[in-house]
């Protein structure tokens, strides 16, 4: 057990037990790694989760203050918490493609409409992996899954001109970002950003699923096979890629501390109108 493990994670939860060759742990360690290198404690986070293998994952993991919601709706149970938390309190959530761009999408636009200050963190497996492996909102347009055995034919968020970043960045997010799980430094600098501005961040994290998608999508579950697919479809924001999928990664949008913050926007109003009546 290394030392971000020792200082933050409970060793009950320590290893993960998430399928072997998983990106889970990847991404989960740079979340960690951004916290500890920014100096922040246990007592200064609070962790949110969602469902699926991304929350089933982190849930609880933390040492400090933690918390679950329903399929999407995490980001409403985040506001009511940075309503009522001390400003310097940061809210760090973990959550997978079909909570963010899926069934709670609105949740998420709404948030970002409000720039309520919290640090997203999308962990994007391609799918519905931990049910079985049926297509989602980022499945690669022609590849095969569970409930697409031809190939997934659907438009997504992610291919032939269109990304859900571009949409986030319309709702009125203050900081935006994706990188791979396989990325190094790089990400981690991108979430230290995220949970320093001081308002709506996310950054966009996919990462290898070697049980489902690696096995129906590729033809196999060796982890080694679909980190080199995420290599040769890895590229930085500005390129093409290797075809029409992509993972075009970097900063996309930082507009950090440039909008009122929700919370401390609503307390200031709320104390004027308690001034004007008293």
């Amino acid at each position: 057990m290394d030392y971000l493990a020792t200082k933050y994670l409970r060793p009950r939860k320590i290893p993960s037990t998430a399928c072997s060759g998983c990106g889970l742990g990847q991404a989960h360690k740079k979340v960690v790694k951004a916290i500890d290198e920014l100096g922040l404690g246990i007592g200064d986070v609070i962790w949110g989760t969602g469902i699926g293998c991304a929350g089933r994952q982190t849930f609880n993991t933390w040492k400090g203050d933690n918390f679950a919601g329903t399929h999407g709706r995490a980001y409403a149970i985040a506001t009511g918490l940075r309503m009522a938390l001390a400003p310097d309190k940061k809210i760090i959530m973990t959550v997978g493609d079909g909570d963010a761009f899926g069934i709670g999408f609105l949740h998420l636009l709404n948030c970002a409409r409000r720039n309520v200050g919290m640090t997203v963190i999308v962990l994007d497996n391609l799918g519905y992996q931990s049910t079985g492996g049926q297509y989602g909102w980022t499945t690669p347009r022609g590849y095969r899954t569970d409930s697409s055995p031809y190939g997934m034919r659907e438009p997504n968020w992610t291919q032939e001109g269109r990304d859900v970043l571009n949409i986030l960045r319309e709702a009125g997010a203050t900081f935006l970002a994706r990188y791979t799980s396989l990325q190094g430094q790089e990400a981690v600098e991108a979430i230290k950003k995220a949970i320093m501005n001081n308002g709506f961040s996310l950054v966009h994290m996919p990462y290898p699923c070697v049980t489902n998608f690696a096995e129906r999508a590729l033809g196999t579950r060796k982890p080694v096979e679909i980190y080199k697919w995420f290599g040769e479809h890895t590229c930085s924001m500005h390129e093409k890629g290797p075809d029409d999928f992509a993972f075009r990664t970097g900063i996309y949008h930082d507009a950090s501390n440039s909008r009122p913050e929700f919370s401390e926007y609503m307390k200031t109003w709320v104390a004027e109108i308690q001034r004007r009546y008293s």
